[in-house]
């Protein structure tokens, strides 16, 4: 069950007072520094005090301290694009020599031009043709490489920084005080899954094992006399929407006792996890800061754009469910790192 935010505040004020009262004696930072204090804050910590209090009655053991988060929108910025498509648009360029035709078909034409709006029209067809176009073809140890070589140069267009030093500071802290008190840290996202364990662990902390998302087919072949697994132009499985609990399922075999988000494609991830026997966190970070980052989906500025799109439904639903929304303008003091992390 969801514990009241109001009820887990009362039950839980006199732990977490105890816990600050001996973290400011013993010199040590308080944890989410990056948050400002109030409400949505203090969700995370009365969550995590309560799951480990072994005398209290939302006590969650060990083993069952799930918490899965999407990527894109979640962790780090998608916008003006998903970084995986930036990657895929840089790669169709590096293709193009080999592939005259590319000039003259959608959607390569339109990539090739840096035609945004004419890509767009090409809809969820016309990204899957260049998803397979570009990340297929060639064994996963390539593909690794690749991958690797791109996020080391590749920088995003506004901020003019390696896409890697866009994760959020504040959720760096929130995976960071989720492991320290005994969770393990998942990331389930509809993004391609050998994509994102290039980096998940560099830059999250969260080994390639415990990545979830999207997958194209693969297969076992012999190729010089060794063995080679070898992507295919096909896809395996779908992690977004409802393919994200099958995927948590199937993957991690658990069902999640926190789960955060940013958008409609996360909504059955939250909904799975607030669905357990357990005392649940469900967080949805609203992207309504235009100045620091971006702002879309209900906080306008970028209502139509197809990247992490929230809906009014699905806020709607937030609030209704006692889900915690995340105001990325209120609650957050920084966005970036500074530095490298």
């Amino acid at each position: 069950m969801t514990m009241n935010r109001h009820i887990r505040a009362a039950l839980i004020a006199p732990v977490f007072a105890l816990a600050m009262a001996a973290i400011a004696e013993a010199g040590e930072a308080a944890p989410l520094a990056s948050w400002n204090d109030g409400d949505t804050k203090q969700a995370i910590l009365d969550f995590v005090a309560s799951a480990t209090d072994e005398s209290g009655p939302n006590y969650v053991a060990p083993a069952d301290r799930i918490a899965v988060f999407d990527n894109d929108g979640t962790l780090w910025t998608e916008h003006p694009m998903y970084t995986q498509l930036a990657f895929a648009l840089d790669r169709v360029k590096a293709l193009a020599p080999d592939h005259p035709e590319w000039k003259t078909t959608e959607p390569f034409k339109s990539a090739l031009a840096g035609d945004m709006k004419g890509l767009a029209a090409s809809g969820e067809k016309g990204v899957a043709q260049l998803i397979m176009a570009t990340h297929t073809g060639m064994s996963t140890a390539d593909f690794e490489v690749i991958v690797a070589d791109w996020f080391k140069t590749a920088k995003h267009p506004r901020f003019d920084r390696p896409y890697t030093e866009l994760a959020y500071q504040p959720m760096l802290e929130v995976l960071d005080y989720f492991r320290d008190n005994g969770f393990e840290t998942y990331i389930v996202s509809g993004g391609g899954i050998e994509f994102m364990r290039v980096i998940t662990e560099e830059v999250y902390g969260i080994p390639p094992q415990q990545v979830v998302g999207s997958s194209v087919k693969t297969k076992f072949e012999i190729v010089n006399g060794k063995p080679q697994l070898t992507r295919e132009a096909k896809l395996a499985f779908d992690d977004d929407k409802d393919g994200k609990p099958v995927g948590i399922n199937a993957m991690i075999g658990k069902r999640p006792v926190a789960a955060f988000g940013n958008s409609d494609g996360d909504r059955q991830m939250l909904e799975w996890t607030a669905a357990g026997p357990a005392a649940t966190l469900m967080m949805l970070v609203h992207h309504d800061d235009g100045t620091r980052e971006y702002a879309y989906g209900p906080a306008g500025g970028l209502p139509d754009s197809p990247f992490g799109h929230m809906s009014q439904s699905t806020l709607d639903e937030a609030n209704a469910s006692d889900w915690t929304v995340i105001s990325m303008k209120n609650d957050w003091t920084t966005i970036f790192p500074e530095t490298t992390k």
